[in-house]
């Protein structure tokens, strides 16, 4: 194919009823050039706006090419308003509207052509319009494809590397340590101390109380030590000493996910692993679930703790707890956490090396082209500037 016939494509925005089979073929299509390699599938369950449609504002795109318009490629992307720190000279938060660009994918016969690139740049039109500010995107940090696609053509730059961390669900269940007590925190408690522990975080959303009153937020919980909550008055407006807290989301509804390419002796080793684990379940053997069939997760996010070494025994409990949760969800296979790298929470949590990943590499760019009010007024360019807390809230939303 030569270059020139790039200018054959059209971007336009997705339209569910034509294109929704369309793009399945397409982006199942891309999977099956990744055959031979250890590969993570994602169905979408027939609805390829599921990722981004519970945000404020989304939209998708697709490139279609030819006389035939046949779909080439897709891209994605949502708006919301997020933190990105605090003031100097104040505790107040800093608020900018952000785009997070997500999906890419184009045809394997029609890469290099500058698809992704008019994908990219028609999608920033649409953020523009709808007033974001900056736009970023997350890939793994060996995807050169898509880190030189971001930022050599596109001018995004390296802005974050959070750690994206993976615990399997084991049949059994996990205990909760002694002497602690978990809770599950009201709707609106749950929001107020979000505002109060992250309000110095980047990425904390501003419509929290939206995500947390959603169908597939299962709740949010805090782990205490036994004695605290009698003592405890949240009408103070006072934490605990010591606690830990955070927020369960049911990705399973969203997307499944499902393992593909792995070596026959991986394959039996995982399944002996299960077979083990069901004939002597008091070995509590840590066995992988099955993986090679479509399974969900569920997502953490909201991590926080305090009170020292205490706190950290408290989120492991409070990482158990999930975990039971999701045992006793058929069909989900995993439990998900992304937090900043230098985050103390990061060492509290449980998960396997194996299937977690030390950075998840975010790109940012600035969209608009007026100075910022914030700048003007002394406080810094939020891509250049060092980051003024360790923590970055996941929004669920965006996994």
């Amino acid at each position: 194919m030569k270059m020139e016939e790039v200018q054959g494509v059209r971007v336009r925005e997705y339209n569910k009823e034509k294109d929704r089979e369309a793009v399945e073929e397409m982006e199942s299509r891309c999977e099956l050039g990744l055959q031979g390699k250890p590969s993570i599938s994602t169905d979408l369950m027939g609805d390829p706006t599921c990722r981004i449609r519970h945000s404020p504002s989304y939209t998708m795109m697709v490139a279609e090419y030819g006389e035939e318009k046949e779909i080439v490629g897709v891209i994605r992307g949502c708006i919301k308003t997020v933190t990105r720190g605090k003031k100097t000279m104040t505790s107040c938060p800093i608020y900018a509207k952000v785009a997070y660009i997500l999906g890419l994918r184009v045809l394997p016969t029609y890469r290099r052509l500058g698809i992704g690139r008019m994908l990219v740049e028609k999608l920033e039109e649409w953020c523009k319009k709808e007033g974001a500010q900056y736009a970023y995107m997350a890939t793994d940090c060996t995807n050169e494809a898509s880190i030189n696609l971001f930022t050599l053509k596109c001018a995004y730059v390296k802005f974050r590397s959070p750690t994206v961390l993976v615990q399997p669900v084991h049949a059994h269940s996990k205990p909760i340590g002694p002497g602690i007590t978990i809770v599950r925190l009201a709707l609106q408690l749950a929001e107020s101390i979000y505002r109060q522990v992250f309000t110095n975080s980047e990425f904390f959303p501003e419509d929290i109380n939206v995500i947390l009153s959603k169908k597939l937020n299962l709740g949010t919980f805090m782990a205490l030590p036994k004695g605290t909550l009698q003592k405890w008055d949240p009408k103070s407006g006072n934490l605990p000493p010591c606690f830990a807290i955070l927020s369960v989301w049911n990705s399973k509804e969203v997307f499944k996910l499902q393992v593909k390419g792995v070596s026959a002796l991986k394959y039996a080793l995982c399944v002996g692993s299960r077979i083990l684990d069901a004939w002597m379940p008091w070995l509590r053997i840590p066995s992988i679930p099955d993986v090679f069939r479509p399974f969900g997760v569920y997502s953490l996010y909201g991590l926080h703790m305090e009170g020292g070494k205490g706190a950290s025994r408290l989120m492991k409990s409070l990482c158990a707890f999930a975990h039971n949760m999701a045992s006793d969800d058929p069909g989900c296979g995993a439990l998900v956490a992304e937090v900043g790298r230098m985050d103390p929470v990061r060492e509290a949590v449980p998960h396997w090396r194996r299937f977690s990943w030390i950075e998840d590499l975010w790109c940012m760019k600035k969209l608009s082209t007026v100075e910022d009010e914030d700048e003007t007024c002394g406080v810094p360019n939020w891509i250049t500037s060092r980051p003024s807390s360790s923590v970055i809230f996941f929004d669920p939303r965006d996994f």
